[in-house]
């Protein structure tokens, strides 16, 4: 069992969820960059898609991609597996990103998940929800809320029956709720997903 477990099953409703579906673990990834592109070119696609358009992607290298490939892929190239124009743009962004600035594990791991946030958002194609599903599902942080993603506030409306439809009101209750869930929030997000058996692609 999870150590997280007896923390999280403090919360009635997620108790049932827990009893349900198990303890989950998170695991590492090792390469940020690639993480990163995977997750870019998922966005919006159902999984099936986007698996494809990832094994295509793939198929353009001999092995993995390195961003200075990825640079000088010909953007008709990149779009020609499928991927909008501003896919294989922001997949080049983070590219040049990861050879001007760097997003190893060393560097990530003494920053905070705010400072993760930011550093990584100033990525153009790169948006707040994408990097928590990094610091989730790569970085292994086991204390992210993931409120914008809209998995998540439609489990926990469902979940704790909240009324309101003023979106402030909403996240504000939201966040209340989420406070007795830390340090292990993203535990308790996987639990939203699984009610909904809508976890994201990793």
């Amino acid at each position: 069992m999870g150590y997280y477990v007896p923390h999280l099953s403090k919360d009635k409703k997620l108790k049932k969820l827990i009893k349900h579906h198990g303890h989950f673990k998170l695991k590492n990834q090792k390469d940020l960059f690639l993480y990163l592109c995977y997750s870019i070119i998922s966005q919006q696609l159902s999984t099936k898609v986007a698996r494809v358009i990832k094994q295509r992607f793939l198929d353009l290298y001999e092995g993995l991609p390195t961003p200075q490939q990825i640079i000088n892929t010909p953007l008709e190239k990149l779009r020609s597996v499928g991927m909008s124009n501003a896919k294989a743009n922001y997949l080049q962004n983070v590219a040049r990103f990861e050879i001007e600035s760097g997003m190893h594990h060393t560097k990530l791991h003494k920053m905070s998940n705010d400072e993760v946030i930011e550093y990584l958002t100033q990525i153009k194609g790169v948006g707040r929800w994408t990097t928590e599903m990094l610091l989730m599902f790569a970085l292994c942080r086991e204390d992210v809320f993931a409120i914008d993603d809209l998995g998540i506030r439609n489990a926990m409306i469902a979940l704790y029956n909240i009324k309101s439809k003023d979106k402030k009101k909403q996240y504000k209750e939201m966040l209340r709720i989420s406070e007795s869930w830390s340090p292990y929030r993203t535990y308790a997000c996987m639990y939203m997903w699984r009610s909904l058996d809508n976890v994201p692609v990793k």
